[in-house]
């Protein structure tokens, strides 16, 4: 799966993020839903989100379901450990993005 992820941050605000590539359903379908989740969101905001997606379809730590609405939906993807890479590729970019790490690839290992 590829994923080139657009992120414009004003001050501290994530004002709008897009995406672009090709991948499989569940890679695509997170990245869109992950899009529309951040808008208007602070980093820190994004970054609690990514935790508690990650702790999701990991299946690890404790994530919070309400903040994460309907990205939810993606809980089933724990049971699938080749599926967890696809669902959070596009979050580690999303995090790579906000670190300043936005050059070159991104990994999920």
């Amino acid at each position: 799966d590829q994923i080139t992820l657009y992120v414009e941050v004003e001050g501290d605000v994530i004002r709008n993020a897009g995406f672009e590539g090709s991948g499989c359903a569940i890679s695509t379908a997170s990245a869109s839903m992950m899009t529309g989740a951040v808008k208007g969101k602070t980093r820190t905001e994004a970054e609690r989100l990514f935790e508690s997606f990650h702790g999701l379809v990991t299946g690890e730590g404790e994530p919070d379901e309400a903040a994460l609405g309907k990205l939810a939906v993606f809980a089933g993807v724990s049971e699938f450990p080749m599926r967890v890479k696809c669902a959070s590729l596009p979050w580690h970019t999303l995090h790579a993005a906000l670190e300043g790490k936005s050059n070159g690839p991104v990994s999920t290992e």
